[in-house]
């Protein structure tokens, strides 16, 4: 009831203030929230392997930018209206999907791609892959991103002390549900772990698919410490520890690897989002960050659709998979 309350009061404020922050600052003609669809580019398990999203009328949008952060109720008429959509009193955000459980292939927004699609990551030339760390296969969630959030490289949070890792923020979603990469669902927050990355703050937010048939149970930390024992401190082992097979040092974490709160992560959440309306209004340095976007009202990046549709023509057709190298199924044992 705290959180709802606060959320309400909020929305009052920017709704005083005529802030677009609810409405996810997307013209509402231009996006539908009925369903977002994915179009494959280039050769699956390769560097030209691209996964762009589009609505369901056809029109390409960026996974970034486009894709409102809050869930919304619609209209008839399939147009979100600004009503934020809820389950359980519990406001309801969108999370892009990257990488579904279970595999290893490192997908991620490219965050400086026009339309950035979502593609795998490469490091020195190669493909990277996340290793199994005895006994996790591949992530142990589905693991994405919030929409219309941006983690200010510029900006020393007051917390951690480090700055923001110049990505959207993290979503880990415990539903049971294996997801595919490029799927938008609708996610319920439950908390956030600050993830130190190479000495840049990574927050991960802790979250669970509202389709999943313990999302009405699970509505704190607390609550999946008690319903689903072990999964928390999995959750901080495998961040801890998924950098070593590579021969990098484990990673560290403020607050001494301890999860925060809901209240928490929503605060986390909304400072992340203002930072992205910053970004893609021009009032803050983009750097080599691309905010080309499809449905951004008053952005000076906003395209046209033709200029969308070259975007995607000029990738790659589709093509035949390449195979995954054999040492991604390798198992790494390491000391405890």
């Amino acid at each position: 009831m705290r959180v709802l309350l606060r959320a309400v009061a909020f929305l009052a404020q920017q709704a005083r203030h005529k802030s677009p922050l609810f409405s996810g600052a997307v013209c509402p003609d231009l996006v539908k929230m009925a369903h977002f669809l994915t179009e494959e580019r280039g050769r699956p398990n390769s560097p030209d392997y691209r996964i762009y999203l589009k609505t369901s009328g056809g029109r390409y949008v960026s996974p970034f930018h486009d894709i409102p952060l809050y869930a919304s109720d619609e209209q008839e008429n399939g147009v979100p209206t600004k009503k934020q959509k809820t389950q359980d009193n519990e406001i309801l955000f969108n999370m892009v999907v990257e990488v579904p459980r279970w595999t290893n292939a490192k997908m991620e927004i490219a965050t400086k791609e026009p339309l950035n699609p979502i593609k795998q990551d490469v490091k020195k030339g190669k493909l990277r892959y996340v290793a199994n760390v005895f006994p996790h296969k591949g992530y142990i969630w589905n693991y994405g991103a919030l929409p219309q959030t941006w983690e200010d490289p510029n900006h020393t949070d007051k917390d951690t002390n480090c700055c923001g890792d110049n990505d959207p923020i993290d979503v880990c979603d415990l539903g049971t549900k294996v997801c595919s990469a490029g799927q938008v669902i609708q996610v319920k927050v439950l908390g956030v772990l600050a993830l130190i990355d190479e000495g840049e703050t990574d927050w991960k937010i802790i979250a669970i698919n509202t389709d999943d048939p313990d999302a009405s149970t699970l509505n704190s930390i607390k609550d999946v410490r008690v319903k689903r024992p072990g999964q928390l401190d999995a959750t901080v082992e495998w961040f801890r520890k998924y950098k070593t097979p590579d021969g990098k040092p484990e990673n560290q974490f403020a607050f001494n690897g301890q999860f925060k709160d809901k209240d928490f992560a929503l605060e986390v959440i909304k400072s992340a989002h203002n930072y992205w309306k910053a970004l893609v209004q021009k009032q803050t340095k983009c750097g080599e960050i691309s905010c080309q976007n499809s449905s951004v009202c008053e952005s000076p990046f906003r395209c046209s659709d033709t200029e969308a549709d070259e975007v995607v023509r000029a990738a790659p057709e589709l093509g035949g998979a390449l195979h995954i190298p054999a040492e991604v199924d390798k198992w790494h044992f390491l000391s405890p």
